[in-house]
């Protein structure tokens, strides 16, 4: 598993933030953390609920404060997924956590992509940045964000939608989801892994997604499930946040490997990887520990990721080949 090529297209730069560089950033502007170390700070990385992580999730996020915040937590998430040879990243971020804060969108963009330009010419990690909005936000809010974006619309390839799922229904964006269609973004939302499979139908039939991240809470409904097979619509798990999170009772009862068999395009990600424990082959490795994934079952997996990417035709079978031939 280690030596596949991947591509990673569920993982949250936020969620990158290390204990190390938190309180590395924290000094750099003087803002005060409970944590007296990188252990301790480590071991705070505690939750039991979605809304608990996030709670710990945003309070990380405030160390980010400029351009080369943003590029240091890009570059070492790049770094860990070279290690990891993962060879094409399809990244989210969360403008609205930042500009929240007063931080200018231009300084966001400026250290993320000037970071994912640097990965793609030292490492060869492809890339394409998609923006998010916080569901648990309004769509006027939303819309805002989208227009305030819209200068650097050469800097993302599409538009996603996370943060609480419950309660925020995908149908709350449709308006902003619309807007970015008639821009030619690709068009992604979290559903599925707090909620239950009404999400990802609302998702599919309000915003008109093409792929679902999560999406796990399918099994609930066989129509549904076919419904994936039947038009390729991915999913894109991660199956130690799943664990993490308590949206599987333990990794053995996880269903990525079913839905797999039943022809789903289901590929396997990190998510928010310094607070769940895990980068890309953390989890492959899961797999295999907790389901007794098979190197076929974990190949179909990694050529399910080039699939589902947003690369083009070429370039994914160029990957797929690459794959197929270990």
């Amino acid at each position: 598993m280690h030596a596949l090529p991947k591509a990673e297209l569920h993982v949250h730069l936020e969620g990158t933030l290390e204990p190390e560089l938190l309180l590395r950033l924290a000094q750099k502007h003087g803002i005060p953390t409970p944590y007296e170390s990188v252990e301790a700070a480590r071991t705070a990385y505690q939750f039991d609920s979605l809304q608990s992580f996030l709670n710990l999730y945003y309070k990380g996020a405030d160390v980010l404060r400029d351009a080369e915040d943003f590029y240091t937590l890009t570059w070492e998430y790049l770094t860990r997924a070279h290690a990891q040879n993962v060879c094409h990243v399809e990244p989210f971020f969360d403008p609205q956590t930042h500009t929240a804060r007063d931080i200018p969108l231009d300084a966001v963009f400026e250290g993320i992509t000037g970071a994912l330009r640097q990965g793609e010419k030292e490492f060869g990690i492809t890339s394409g940045l998609i923006l998010c909005f916080l569901r648990d936000l309004s769509e006027e809010a939303a819309l805002a964000t989208f227009e305030a974006a819209l200068p650097f619309r050469d800097q993302f390839v599409g538009v996603g939608l996370d943060s609480a799922e419950v309660g925020n229904p995908p149908s709350k964006f449709t308006r902003v989801f619309a807007n970015a269609k008639a821009e030619g973004l690709h068009l992604v939302a979290h559903a599925g892994e707090e909620g239950d499979s009404s999400y990802i139908w609302d998702a599919l039939n309000a915003l008109h997604v093409t792929r679902i991240d999560h999406g796990i809470a399918c099994e609930q409904d066989p129509v549904l499930v076919a419904y994936l097979r039947e038009h390729a619509i991915p999913l894109t798990v991660c199956p130690l946040s799943n664990l993490k999170l308590k949206a599987v009772p333990s990794m053995k009862e996880h269903n990525i490997l079913r839905l797999l068999k039943e022809g789903v395009c289901v590929t396997v990600n990190s998510d928010d990887p310094a607070y769940f424990g895990g980068y890309m082959n953390e989890n492959y490795e899961a797999l295999v520990t907790h389901l007794g994934a098979t190197k076929e079952e974990l190949k179909a997996l990694t050529c399910n990721s080039f699939r589902a990417s947003f690369l083009g035709e070429k370039d994914k079978q160029a990957h797929l080949a690459r794959v197929e031939s270990m």
